[in-house]
């Protein structure tokens, strides 16, 4: 790999519209990034998102790309009509059964990989301990951690077990914070015994079961780092993660264009320090601008010493030996073959008996 090819592996990246511009393929081939990030603003119905897949794989100077989605189910559903779209984490855990959040997962999983999707940002494995928050509240499984454990686990089981990889976020915890990090930084000030005892336990859990992916929190937790978020901090995504809680996988982080960072720094040298700290893979969703300035200023620490091109190729090894294990059957999807899976009765069906016991409780 070129230089420029390591670090664009280092990049998952969004873009605007519902099908490849001339000039978003030209940025590809430029810049080259690994991976790339669907919203509502890309996707029209099942149809257009193979075509759009399967155009994105087709220009991907380094193929596969990892192909991501926020499919929670609940306020957090990208898909279009015509998916199965399945309430929040709180409702599905309402029915009590680690097996309807793995029915759910797997149904979600063969939907996204039937239209050529092959990463959802799932499960959420905050504990929503904190009534009062803004951003997470029935999209975590429950206000334990034993419980957030139970369906988590079942849920990421769930999208494994049929071709798509999970992701589990917001480490170290999203849930006991009473600002949203979309608008301005959080701060958790709880002790190291209660973070612990409470935020932790799903993500050390998940990690033993091997959760293969997991996205950080621009969250200032300080107890844990008296100087920088979660998405900056070394003590946190590498003391903590790596070495004292076992994580082998890819860490990525939120997204870098949320005000909890940008208002805190440039996206550039937020995107240097993220990497430094222990991240594999930075999420710039919006503006390509932003993620033009990113892989520059990668480039310009990795000239200056700031980084080392021994550390990004660690990091580059971990993504592709996922890419290997997970994608390596990837074949482009066939567009005629999608109404066998996407939004079939028996899936409606699933989703109705959920919605029935959500409704009682």
């Amino acid at each position: 790999m070129t230089v420029r090819d390591t670090i664009g592996q280092l990049l998952m990246v969004g873009f605007q519209g519902t099908e490849l511009s001339p000039e978003f393929i030209e940025w590809l081939q430029e810049y080259r990034p690994g991976g790339v990030i669907l919203f509502s603003r890309n996707l029209v119905d099942a149809e257009q998102v193979a075509r759009l897949t399967n155009s994105l794989q087709e220009h991907a100077p380094n193929p596969p790309l990892l192909i991501a989605i926020d499919q929670e189910g609940g306020r957090v559903s990208r898909l279009p009509q015509g998916f199965t779209i399945f309430p929040s984490a709180a409702s599905v855990a309402a029915c009590q059964s680690p097996d309807v959040a793995y029915g759910v997962a797997e149904i979600t999983a063969k939907e996204l990989r039937a239209v050529g999707i092959n990463m959802n940002m799932a499960p959420v494995l905050d504990v929503n301990s904190n009534p009062a928050n803004p951003i997470i509240g029935n999209r975590a499984y429950g206000d334990c951690p034993e419980q957030v454990c139970t369906f988590g686990i079942a849920t990421m089981q769930g999208l494994q077990d049929h071709g798509v990889i999970p992701c589990g976020k917001h480490f170290p915890g999203h849930g006991d914070t009473t600002t949203d990090s979309h608008k301005v930084l959080p701060v958790v000030t709880a002790d190291r015994a209660r973070l612990t005892a409470i935020e932790f336990e799903p993500f050390r859990q998940a990690i033993q079961q091997g959760l293969p992916t997991l996205m950080t929190a621009h969250v200032y937790y300080p107890a844990l780092d008296a100087e920088a978020p979660a998405t900056l901090s070394r003590t946190i995504l590498t003391d903590l993660l790596r070495n004292e809680l076992g994580f082998q996988g890819i860490t990525l982080t939120d997204d870098m264009e949320m005000r909890a960072i940008l208002d805190h720094g440039s996206i550039g040298e937020a995107s240097v320090r993220s990497l430094q700290a222990g991240a594999d893979i930075v999420l710039i969703c919006h503006q390509q601008s932003r993620q033009t300035e990113a892989i520059q200023a990668i480039e310009q620490a990795l000239d200056r010493g700031e980084l080392s091109m021994d550390h990004l190729k660690a990091s580059v090894d971990r993504i592709t030996a996922l890419k290997h294990t997970r994608l390596s059957t990837f074949q482009p999807v066939d567009p005629t073959l999608i109404t066998h899976t996407v939004g079939i009765p028996e899936h409606k069906s699933f989703l109705e008996k959920i919605q029935r016991v959500a409704a009682r409780v």
